[in-house]
């Protein structure tokens, strides 16, 4: 009998007589670090391959004019491989891996492990001024996902596997091992034990040590020279951090207004590559910094050569003074939105990584340059440095992973301290004004986000559908105390909703409000239900979040509210009871190890 099953069958029940799921967690986090860590080599190769190209065959030989060309290309491409092949939604990565997380029980697509690959290099290497990051890290939690999947783990281990992968494309495309551990444990909000900790190692040491044979040791962002951390400039570092902290809150909220803005504006797929096109390839002709992922900027100004990041814009011919040059750097910050939104609204795949990097060290190097010509010395390469590391905490709410990413993408452990001060500060000022960071604020909106606060999460998970009470008997407000009576004899129920002919909820009818007249014949054809109804003390709509839900039960006292839709149609009740079996049942479940 046996024989007959299929050969992957065959492996299953193989592996579970002899290997433990402990054991094959382990492996499979071995597994998909190296399978990360390839996918960010071939994605970065395929993304340096285009743009090699694209400078030497068609900027190199037709000059600027390349620059307002190229980029729409790319977007066309990739919009044309999403719309025609991939036919999904791949943009916003890191959203869609919370997302799956917290709604889809860990799953993500299979064409994930390869289509943010493909949509990004055409995107990035025809200069989209977006990065890689996001897409890879798609890619890496896709693996995770599909290989549990495939050896059937439940959800609880397809999570860790999701971590796994992103942790493993971190370490893959940056080589930043530590900052894969962290970013998986700040960003995706995994509430993971010591256990679970090993695992995530795994797969972000593997990653990193593959992109080591492959690509070398080097920091991604070489550092030539740097000037020591002095203790006396800690005050302005600390006004950096601040600095940031605006900065990221300016990213924030542009990028989503920007975001949603075009989104309703435009809603033919190949206007919207015309536009976003258009727009990209008109900034980066005026500002060529903003093409492609602007990782050569970052380098001349964490080594303090600003100059060569200013002189090949056009508008370099008015001149080079110290306020000219501040002015130009502004600019491509405020900027640098406009083009990663028209890159992505176009149709383009990229992340916010990049630009949160490239934004961070001009933003360094801004406040650095005003200071130096106050009269106040500090070294501009440095607070480039740290200044990547500060927007990097802000835009992400992410401080541990800013500190740790920056220090191993440059070499820059000396400056530790001065990491941790702007980072900290910037964080500390974003949280005034935003509560989630960019990747999870699409989500919460939505009432969607899975977080480190228990009840919150456990609440995030159970549905107004699954809440909802529907075999209540309704009434109508023009039925006698009678007709009523008779009614409540059939009924177990104590509370009665009262809609109109068009099911309208008018209104409740408790059975006490009737307890003292309903045995009194003579008043049955006296009191119709639309004299004896009350209005609720609160209505809730079908759409309301579980814990907005709870808000409303606890602000009222209730114990059962109804639930109309957005025309006050009645839909059912939903009893406080109700909800807590429903969360016991549920934390049982989420707390299980």
């Amino acid at each position: 009998m046996i024989k007959n099953k299929p050969f992957y069958e065959r492996c299953i029940e193989w592996r579970e007589r002899h290997i433990s799921e402990k054991q094959l967690v382990l492996i499979l986090s071995f597994v998909v670090g190296i399978l990360s860590a390839l996918a960010a080599t071939l994605l970065k190769t395929l993304i340096h391959g285009i743009q090699y190209l694209v400078s030497h065959f068609l900027i190199a030989d037709g000059g600027a004019i390349w620059y307002l060309i190229c980029p729409m290309i790319g977007i066309a491409l990739a919009a044309i491989f999403v719309r025609y092949i991939v036919k999904d939604d791949i943009s916003h990565g890191i959203t869609k891996i919370l997302y799956a997380i917290a709604q889809r029980k860990s799953i993500i697509k299979i064409h994930n492990t390869w289509s943010s690959i493909v949509g990004s290099a055409l995107t990035i290497g025809f200069g989209g001024s977006v990065g890689a990051e996001a897409p890879i890290v798609l890619t890496g939690s896709a693996i995770g996902s599909n290989l549990a999947k495939l050896f059937r783990l439940n959800q609880k281990t397809m999570m860790l596997m999701i971590g796994c992968g992103a942790a493993g494309a971190i370490g893959g495309i940056f080589e930043a091992p530590i900052a894969g551990l962290v970013f998986t444990l700040e960003v995706l909000m995994m509430d993971l034990t010591m256990t679970s900790v090993a695992p995530l190692l795994i797969s972000s040491v593997t990653a990193t040590v593959i992109a080591y044979i492959l690509n070398g040791m080097d920091p991604m962002f070489l550092l030539e020279t740097t000037e020591p951390f002095a203790i006396n400039r800690i005050p302005w570092y600390i006004l950096l951090g601040v600095v940031c902290g605006f900065a990221s809150l300016y990213f924030i909220r542009a990028m989503n207004g920007l975001e949603q803005w075009f989104k309703r504006a435009v809603q033919i797929w190949w206007i919207k590559i015309l536009i976003g096109g258009v727009t990209l390839g008109l900034l980066i002709y005026l500002f060529p910094p903003l093409y492609g992922e602007g990782y050569d900027v970052i380098i001349q100004l964490i080594n303090g050569n600003s100059t060569s990041a200013f002189v090949s814009s056009p508008i370099a011919s008015i001149g080079n003074g110290t306020w000219l040059i501040i002015s130009y750097f502004t600019l491509i910050v405020l900027l640098k939105i406009v083009a990663s939104v028209a890159t992505n609204g176009g149709g383009g795949v990229g992340g916010i990584f990049a630009p949160s990097l490239f934004m961070g060290a001009l933003v360094g190097f801004i406040t650095a340059r005003i200071l130096n010509v106050t009269g106040i010395v500090v070294p501009e390469a440095n607070f480039a440095l740290v200044g990547m590391a500060g927007l990097m905490s802000g835009v992400m709410h992410a401080p541990l992973t800013g500190i740790f990413l920056i220090a191993e993408l440059t070499g820059g452990y000396h400056l530790f301290l001065p990491l941790m001060i702007v980072s900290i500060s910037s964080f500390l000022i974003i949280k005034l004004f935003e509560q989630h960071s960019l990747y999870a604020m699409r989500l919460a909106q939505k009432g969607e986000l899975i977080t480190h606060n228990k009840d919150r999460s456990i609440l995030t998970l159970l549905k107004m559908d699954n809440m909802l009470e529907t075999d209540l008997i309704t009434l109508h407000p023009e039925m006698t105390l009678g007709e009523l009576v008779k009614v409540i004899a059939n009924n177990k129920r104590n509370i009665f909703p009262v809609v109109d002919n068009h099911n309208h909820f008018k209104g409740i009818l408790l059975l006490d409000e009737v307890r003292n007249i309903m045995f009194q014949p003579r008043l049955y054809d006296r009191f119709t239900v639309q004299d004896l109804m009350n209005s609720p003390q609160a209505l809730l709509t079908h759409d309301m979040t579980m814990d907005k839900v709870m808000e409303v039960f606890e602000d009222t006292g209730a114990w059962n509210l109804p639930v109309v839709d957005e025309h006050k149609k009645y839909l059912g009740f939903v009893s406080k009871s109700k909800i807590f079996e429903s969360y016991r049942h549920v934390l049982v479940h989420f707390s299980e190890e």
